[in-house]
C-alpha cells in the first residue's frame, strides 16, 4: 500500500479580530512542516473615531493579503455569550477582515475558540500561554510571537493548515463518511428533539 502524498505546500493568512490590538499571521505549508511567513499587530487608539479604526484594520488585512496573496484567510470566530460589550467591536472588526479577505476573491474559514486550542494544543481548556508555546514550537521559532494577538492569529492559521490536511487525506473515503456521522451524531446529541429535526433537515437539503 502506497503512503498518503504530502500535502502541497498552501499560505494561509489568520486573524484574530480585534480593535484595539487585532492580530495578523501568515505561515506556508505543508501542515508536516509549517513555516512563519509574517506576523503583524494593528494597533489602533481608542480616541480615533470608530469607523477610522475599522477602516485601518481592514486596511491592513487587505494590505497584508495583497502582500502575500494566501490561498485562504481563517478567522477566529467571534462568540458573544462572553462579553457582548467587548463582543461587538471585535465582531465588527472580524467583518472588515472578511469583506478584505472577499474582496480579494478569497474564501473564508471560521474557527472557535475551542476548536484552535484543540487542534494547536491537543487541548480545548488551554489557556493562551500553552496556545503560545505549541505556536512557537510548530513554527520552530525561538520566542514566543508577540503580542498574544499576534500569536492567536498564527494559531488560526496553524488551524486551518492543519484541518485542510486532514480533509484532504480522508476526502471521498469511508473515514470521510465516518466523521461527517460522528459530527451528526453529536450535533443532535447536543440539541435533541424538534431542533435535531430541523438540523438534520436543513443539512440534507443544503439550506
Amino acid at each position: 500500500m502506497s503512503a498518503n502524498p504530502p500535502s502541497p505546500p498552501a499560505t494561509v493568512l489568520g486573524v484574530d479580530p480585534g480593535l484595539t490590538r487585532c492580530g495578523i499571521g501568515v505561515i506556508t505549508g505543508p501542515a508536516s512542516r509549517p513555516v512563519l511567513v509574517d506576523a503583524i499587530c494593528v494597533r489602533t487608539p481608542p480616541g480615533l473615531p470608530h469607523e477610522q479604526r475599522l477602516l485601518a484594520v481592514h486596511d491592513a488585512v487587505a494590505a497584508a493579503i495583497d502582500r502575500h496573496r494566501p490561498d485562504a484567510v481563517a478567522v477566529e470566530r467571534v462568540l458573544f455569550s462572553v462579553n457582548v460589550r467587548t463582543a461587538m467591536p471585535t465582531g465588527q472588526a472580524a467583518g472588515v477582515a472578511l469583506l478584505a479577505a472577499a474582496r480579494a476573491g478569497l474564501t473564508v474559514h471560521p474557527y472557535s475558540p475551542n476548536e484552535i486550542k484543540l487542534t494547536v494544543t491537543g487541548s480545548g481548556t488551554a489557556d493562551k500561554r500553552a496556545v503560545g508555546r505549541m505556536v512557537a514550537a510548530q513554527l520552530r521559532v525561538a520566542t514566543i510571537p508577540g503580542p498574544p494577538d499576534v500569536a492567536d492569529a498564527l494559531a488560526v492559521a496553524l488551524t486551518h493548515l492543519a484541518r485542510s490536511r486532514v480533509s484532504a487525506l480522508t476526502a471521498a473515503t469511508p473515514a470521510a463518511t465516518a466523521l461527517v456521522e460522528a459530527a451528526a451524531s453529536a450535533d443532535r446529541a447536543r440539541r435533541g428533539g424538534w431542533e435535531a429535526v430541523l438540523a438534520d433537515r436543513a443539512r440534507r437539503t443544503g439550506t
